[in-house]
């Protein structure tokens, strides 16, 4: 088998798809650091047709679910590390072309190469063969993924939680403090309070951003109030 035959194999392997255009998928195969046509363009083709496909998929699979909820469940399934899990296990790495810079570097196992790669080999079967036959191989790799999704309510921040289980009892929305910054510029820990004067009510949280203490703050401000809306705690 040559150079040129493996990543035909490949697609019709792992995909089921059999390429009409083979220079169209080595170009979706080859990085920006290797000689030639490269992945670029059809990894942003590739992200579009990804984005659609799933959407529609999770449209019809959770009928009440919010736009928001939606838009979290799709991050679970087309954001960096998923499709670069994806990737990985179909050994996409295998086949990519990359510079002489990034094969020492091991750019083959990078999650950002192996997810932009994923997108460009998506945008080439939509190019090739049309969008049922991209929605075909999509839903082939990524429908177990979908079927694995947690209830949406769950997907949704603890901010956010807090906010609507006061908002459902008609309380005023918590209160948030940053007290005080550790640590040297590089390195910085946030310590944050969150109150909810209504019930007299402080709870404290950390971390190595305003945003992430706020978030641990109002976590574990939900397991004093409400212990059935937090989610578990860390192992």
């Amino acid at each position: 088998m040559t150079g040129a035959d493996r990543p035909v194999r490949w697609l019709r392997e792992s995909l089921g798809y059999e390429p009409r255009d083979a220079a169209l998928f080595a170009a979706a195969l080859t990085h920006r650091s290797a000689a030639g046509p490269n992945n670029e363009r059809l990894e942003f083709l590739g992200d579009a047709v990804l984005n659609l496909v799933v959407a529609h998929h999770l449209y019809r699979s959770f009928p009440h679910a919010t736009e928001g909820d939606l838009s979290r469940l799709r991050a679970r399934v087309v954001s960096r590390e998923p499709l670069a899990e994806v990737a990985a296990a179909l050994k996409l790495g295998e086949m990519l072309q990359l510079g002489s810079g990034e094969l020492k570097t091991g750019g083959f196992r990078r999650q950002s190469i192996l997810a932009d790669a994923l997108e460009a080999v998506c945008g080439a079967i939509f190019l090739d063969g049309g969008l049922a036959a991209a929605e075909q191989a999509i839903t082939r790799l990524l429908a177990p993924r979908i079927a694995a999704l947690p209830d949406p309510a769950t997907l949704k921040d603890a901010k956010t939680r807090l906010q609507e289980y006061l908002q459902a009892r008609s309380l005023a929305l918590p209160r948030y403090e940053l007290e005080r910054v550790e640590g040297e510029a590089h390195a910085q820990t946030f310590r944050v309070s969150c109150e909810v004067p209504a019930l007299g009510q402080r709870a404290h949280g950390g971390g190595s951003s305003r945003r992430r203490a706020e978030q641990e703050a109002a976590e574990r401000m939900l397991r004093e109030i409400a212990p059935g809306t937090a989610a578990d705690p860390p192992a």
